[in-house]
């Protein structure tokens, strides 16, 4: 069995495609409700580590909290970052995928599928209506 870890809000939209391609692509993944059960400040970190991205890349700018706190500003540093996390964790970006592939920010849902260790996917309509077709790419691996 793979082991794949969503943290997933439910009531995204693209957190429940995401979801459903995990699902179409045979697999059911550990999901964790981040607003529910947020991670903490390592488990944080490590996934920011694993996306090769800093952690600044995983805020969501849409939110109200994130102009609030002023964290456009690019002077705050990570320890920063975390505690506005850690106090409002709907400023995690979602969703965020984990699998033997490697870890993403999945925005658009379809770049879940460069994750997932099957492949080439039939079509899949999402919520929308919109049909993602997989070209059957894959990362090499983490």
């Amino acid at each position: 069995m793979t082991d794949i870890t969503l943290f997933h809000n439910p009531a995204c939209g693209t957190s429940r495609n995401v979801l459903a391609l995990i699902r179409h692509a045979g697999f059911e993944p550990r999901i964790v409700e981040y607003l529910k059960t947020p991670p903490g400040r390592d488990e944080i970190r490590a996934l920011a580590a694993a996306t090769g991205q800093p952690l600044r890349a995983l805020l969501r700018e849409k939110e109200a909290a994130f102009a609030e706190l002023g964290l456009a500003d690019p002077a705050l540093a990570d320890d920063a970052l975390l505690d506005a996390i850690e106090r409002h964790p709907v400023l995690l970006n979602r969703p965020i995928v984990v699998t033997p592939l490697g870890t993403a920010l999945c925005r658009p849902s379809e770049a879940v599928l460069e994750l997932l260790p099957v492949g080439p996917l039939p079509p899949f309509t999402k919520e929308d209506g919109e049909v993602v077709r997989d070209s059957g790419q894959r990362r090499a691996g983490a």
